[in-house]
């Protein structure tokens, strides 16, 4: 029961189980015959051994060639050593330091081994930024101090703006005369000075090629001999510099070359090409509204002249005036009639006497069979002139159609003579104007490059690729060790 309650005692001592197997081997060393961990922990406190002295640990390493000490000269703690009989081979000096001077002497060197490795670490650090940061940067600082050359830029800026609206209404109206009415036209500039064409037009005028390939131009901003457009395209999209504000509707550019008289130069071709532009653009818009017009002008006085030819032709082909033979026709047959009546009465009136004058009625019979005679004679003409292909009222007829088919055609060639004046005065207030507000001066002092702002720059970037680099690598190796 004893031993067991000792074995209980040391199991609730809470020994880790290196401690346990390190008891076991110093038992088997001693010759014990021990049934677990806990019973050689209490073997060997029976016998007065520790079993986790450094000494007990020490003696499991010993080499097989050395010959071990003897029982009595083995020092088994805790037991006492008189003093002169020490052997400092097996025992510790008496002189041990406290644990807590041991704890502190511990913690010291801890320290000075995370000191040992922060300064290497620190010394790779900054060998990897000497490497990857700082020489990349001294590099291009010694290029924007040394090597590149200086570039002059001139600067100018530029406006469109439209012609006076006169009476112009509605929403157009309104919007005349403020950069929102020439938008279109700004940004249609902006694009043509920034294409390609615009590169292949000023190296044809002024050599643009030419000049970014002469030899005392540094490497990196000169072109080859004989550069092809794209190359040449790079370096003018990188030395033109153009901005449009569409609050302001000013196009601002800044063109950048090795010499400042070319600089200038370049600058004026480039305003005169954007003027072009400005011009066909408008151009074209009110050439093909004036042409619409003129057209329909055209067609209305073509319109209007086989109107005219046509009632000419009916005029020539009949009398002058069919209408007022047609009225005179029955002027006289209402005239005729009207006297046809009155001699029919005046027989009548004879003939209800008893004993008529013969001779005055047929005087008066006579009269009413000549009038009869006339008045069946203009009802004749009268019908020959109305009835027919070829009668007065037929020709009459034609005759109004053409005078109608006429004043229609006056009418279309009013409306488009209206027509072109009206198109004739929109198009003057399509007119587009380029106005150069700043002139380009050839500039005294370079532009380009900006050595403390490049370099600052270029740190930046470098540093910037360094840490990217750097979390990257970490975060893979946390990866990988996890």
């Amino acid at each position: 029961m004893k031993v067991e309650q000792d074995i209980d005692t040391i199991r609730k001592e809470g020994l880790t189980g290196r401690q346990l197997r390190m008891a076991r081997r110093v038992a088997q060393k001693h010759g014990l015959a021990v049934t677990s961990d806990f019973d050689a922990v209490r073997q060997l406190r029976a016998r007065g051994i520790d079993p986790f002295s450094r000494t007990n640990t020490l003696d499991l390493v010993v080499n097989n060639n050395q010959k071990e000490p003897s029982e009595e000269a083995r020092v088994q703690l805790p037991q006492t050593v008189e003093a002169g009989k020490q052997d400092a081979q097996f025992l510790p000096s008496t002189e041990l330091a406290s644990p807590m001077q041991r704890r502190m002497r511990e913690i010291g060197e801890i320290q000075k081994d995370i000191a040992k490795r922060r300064r290497r670490r620190t010394a790779l650090l900054f060998t990897r930024l000497a490497f990857f940061v700082f020489a990349p940067t001294v590099l291009a600082g010694w290029y924007f101090y040394g090597v590149a050359t200086p570039m002059y830029a001139a600067k100018s800026e530029f406006l469109i703006l439209q012609a006076d609206n006169q009476g112009g209404g509605g929403l157009g109206g309104l919007l005349s005369g403020t950069q929102f009415a020439t938008n279109q036209d700004s940004i249609a500039v902006q694009s043509y000075l920034q294409s390609k064409d615009a590169m292949v037009r000023l190296d044809r005028d002024v050599g643009f090629k030419s000049h970014f390939s002469q030899p005392w131009i540094d490497p990196i901003q000169r072109l080859s001999p004989d550069p092809s457009n794209e190359e040449a395209y790079k370096v003018y999209m990188k030395d033109v510099k153009i901005g449009y504000d569409p609050t302001e509707g000013v196009i601002r550019m800044e063109v950048i070359a090795a010499d400042p008289n070319v600089a200038s130069q370049f600058s004026e071709a480039l305003i005169s090409y954007a003027e072009d532009r400005v011009d066909e653009l408008s151009r074209r818009k009110r050439e093909d509204g004036m042409a619409t017009a003129r057209e329909s002008l055209e067609r209305a006085k073509a319109e209007r002249r086989e109107a005219q030819e046509a009632l000419v032709q009916l005029q020539e082909g009949s009398v002058v005036d069919p209408e007022g033979i047609i009225a005179g026709l029955r002027a006289q047959i209402n005239n005729i009639e009207v006297q046809l009546q009155e001699k029919q009465l005046q027989l009548q009136a004879l003939l209800d006497n008893a004993r008529p004058n013969s001779a005055r009625v047929e005087g008066a019979r006579g009269d009413v069979d000549r009038l009869q005679s006339m008045l069946d004679d203009l009802n004749g003409k009268m019908t020959d002139a109305t009835t027919g292909d070829s009668s007065l009222a037929e020709k009459a007829a034609r005759i109004q159609m053409a005078q109608a088919d006429l004043a229609t055609a006056d009418l279309f060639l009013q409306s488009a003579l209206q027509n072109e004046k009206q198109t004739e005065l929109e198009a003057n207030r399509q007119v587009r104007y380029l106005t150069t507000s700043v002139r380009p001066v050839p500039p005294e002092d370079p532009s380009y490059p900006r050595a403390f702002e490049n370099t600052v720059l270029a740190f930046l970037i470098f540093s910037g690729i360094y840490l990217m680099i750097s979390l990257t690598a970490s975060i893979l190796r946390e990866q990988v060790s996890s």
